[in-house]
């Protein structure tokens, strides 16, 4: 009964959460839900008593259970509110340039008294849907959000809506979903794009492949930024030198694409830009092995400075990320519009974009007049 009663209880909290049940509606009888769900009258009051104790839903004598307007509530009801909770989602939270970032934010807030929970949505919206609906269950005072898949349609919209419909504040770091229109702190990716890819141009590359992940805001500015290079330097670009991927295809496409190109391709690219610097350390075993040397035969160009830009023998030119930076300003952003909530306050606050920085090192070189072919 223990399982089949959470069921219910998250089933109810789901609709509740979706806006199928809007506040002051009732939630239908016992009875009614003992039919839907298929369980025992007892099973039913145990999830429906949880709820209530939880603030989701209220009894009124002799009229039924109903959803209760969370937006309107005391906080006093919920005295876990005290307790001064962030929440961080992060699309991934133990690698790469992820940890940095975080340990940024957490740092800051731990100084200023605030617990924080980490959520990880592995850029899937299943999970990001699943994180949304535990810290509105859980009342939490703020929360720093890299978006899921930002640069496709969100299904969990509606749970963004609550956030602000009960006036909990977010913030977006790295990307944002551009329908809310959020505070949000994110780096220039566009102009990113076209520094990498203007300084291979300069070292006199015409032949450049663009590899970038689509299915994420930052990547489809990163491409655009590519592109607008190619065009103010007058170079035709090569639709056959670009290789797009999202989160699912990241294991196999890159690679697949790029050894078709250094197999197939009449004019061997010199050049190539990658959305971050853990693609280009892949995409660098790649062209090791068809026997392919950098930056001798070919020039490469990450995003992102994090620590693999200096693992390998060849030391990775990349556009360099504010990282813990930018976790700690998301942070002291974020206690600000909790202060400003708190105190009513009408202050504006604004989002940054911080400007790209290119980070010279030695997997890029000029190309000479006879290029080498592959």
């Amino acid at each position: 009964m223990a399982v089949k009663y959470k069921v219910i209880k998250e089933a109810i909290l789901s609709k509740i959460l979706e806006g199928t049940i809007i506040p002051h509606k009732k939630i239908g009888s016992e009875s009614e839900l003992m039919k839907k769900y298929k369980v025992s009258r007892q099973t039913v009051r145990m999830a429906i008593g949880e709820l209530v104790s939880e603030g989701w839903l209220y009894r009124r004598q002799g009229a039924g259970t109903f959803c209760a307007d969370r937006q309107i509530e005391d906080e006093s009801v919920h005295p876990e509110v005290a307790e001064k909770n962030i929440a961080i989602i992060s699309t991934y939270i133990s690698d790469y340039i992820f940890p940095s970032i975080i340990r940024g934010a957490e740092s800051f807030l731990s100084e200023q008294g605030y617990q924080v929970s980490i959520f990880n949505t592995d850029n899937d919206f299943a999970y990001e849907k699943r994180s949304l609906e535990t810290i509105l269950a859980r009342n939490y005072d703020g929360i720093i959000i890299e978006p899921t898949k930002s640069a496709i349609s969100n299904p969990n919209l509606t749970y963004y809506l609550l956030l602000e419909n009960t006036n909990i504040p977010y913030i977006m770091i790295n990307a944002y979903y551009d329908e809310l229109d959020p505070l949000y702190l994110a780096i220039d990716d566009e102009k990113g794009g076209y520094i990498q890819t203007e300084h291979l141009i300069k070292l006199g590359h015409q032949h450049i492949i663009g590899v970038f992940k689509t299915d994420d805001e930052q990547g489809t500015r990163r491409l655009k930024g590519y592109l607008k290079a190619h065009r103010d330097y007058d170079i035709p670009i090569n639709p056959m030198n670009i290789i797009t991927y999202n989160t699912e295809e990241k294991e196999e496409k890159p690679f697949a694409e790029l050894q078709s190109i250094i197999k197939s391709s009449e004019k061997h690219p010199t050049g190539l830009v990658c959305y971050n610097d853990q693609l280009a350390l892949r995409l660098l075993d790649i062209l090791r092995g068809n026997g392919i040397q950098v930056p001798d035969d070919i020039s490469i160009v990450g995003y992102d400075d994090s620590f693999l830009a200096e693992v390998s023998e060849v030391k990775l030119t990349t556009i360099k990320h504010p990282k813990s930076e930018m976790g700690e300003k998301a942070a002291q952003i974020i206690l600000d519009m909790i202060r400003m909530k708190k105190e009513n306050g009408n202050h504006t606050l604004e989002s940054y974009i911080y400007e790209p920085q290119i980070v010279i090192r030695n997997s890029t070189k000029k190309l000479a007049l006879e290029t080498v072919k592959l």
